[in-house]
């Protein structure tokens, strides 16, 4: 079973997936693995990896040892070409659709490509859209892009759309790592209406009940990064939030 029918499947069974973002910038090694075996007792379904700038040199390593302890899919949530691992299980092979940069539309990706082929990681085609937070985020700045405007849902509607026809896998809506505000209900919801394939939401969201709105607005995999850097004594609340479908059994 390849890694992206394994996420379909974990979205199935139980509403919603639950992704950890751990960022190797931010912690050194012993740190994020230890971040990484406590996502997943807490429920998490799946561990993402990646920076918006990469400052060290330790990303490779991190891979390695977080794949050695964890037993849930380790994908790469790359930030530039140099961020991929024969480590990892498989990568988000993303494309900022909502920007207009050329270098991150397909420069990063043509750079990244024989390296993910020899490595023999799984791409999995997903059209990355950063959506207004508030303030300004590091993906917004390294990318050189304007995200969508939070009060345009049909602009977010119509590159999701475009997103599907080209065949990608995964649309995520991303309100940017530090992201004031999260994407708002309405354009996940309005989205999800529309497309047929599956949303991956993340940023900004910082309270299980944030991240439960997000399932219920139409979000297939929900992504917590910089909360649990705060407090990770909160991941099984999370996962309790997102796994909807279990909300689901115990009511039935």
């Amino acid at each position: 079973m390849s890694v992206y029918q394994r996420l379909l499947q974990i979205r199935d069974e139980k509403g919603a997936g639950f992704f950890v973002l751990l960022d190797p910038d931010k912690m050194d090694v012993p740190e994020i693995v230890r971040l990484a075996r406590k996502a997943e007792r807490g429920g998490a379904d799946g561990i993402l990896v990646g920076s918006s700038f990469l400052l060290s040199s330790r990303f490779d390593d991190a891979v390695k040892e977080i794949k050695a302890n964890v037993s849930v899919p380790v994908v790469i949530f790359p930030g530039n070409a140099n961020q991929v691992s024969r480590h990892a299980d498989a990568i988000l092979f993303l494309s900022l659709l909502s920007g207009r940069n050329p270098h991150f539309l397909i420069g990063e990706q043509v750079k990244a490509a024989p390296m993910i082929k020899e490595f023999g990681l799984e791409p999995i085609p997903t059209g990355y859209l950063l959506i207004e937070s508030g303030a300004p985020t590091s993906v917004q700045f390294m990318s050189q892009t304007q995200p969508i405007p939070k009060d345009k849902p049909d602009i977010a509607k119509a590159h999701a759309l475009a997103a599907e026809y080209m065949g990608m896998k995964f649309v995520f809506l991303e309100a940017g790592s530090g992201a004031e505000n999260p994407v708002p209900d309405n354009i996940i919801r309005e989205t999800k209406d529309l497309i047929s394939i599956p949303i991956i939401v993340g940023g900004g969201i910082r309270s299980p009940e944030i991240a439960y709105s997000k399932v219920k607005s139409g979000a297939s995999f929900v992504v917590i990064g910089n909360a649990f850097e705060e407090d990770d004594s909160i991941m099984k609340e999370f996962a309790e939030a997102i796994h909807t479908r279990k909300e689901k059994m115990s009511k039935g």
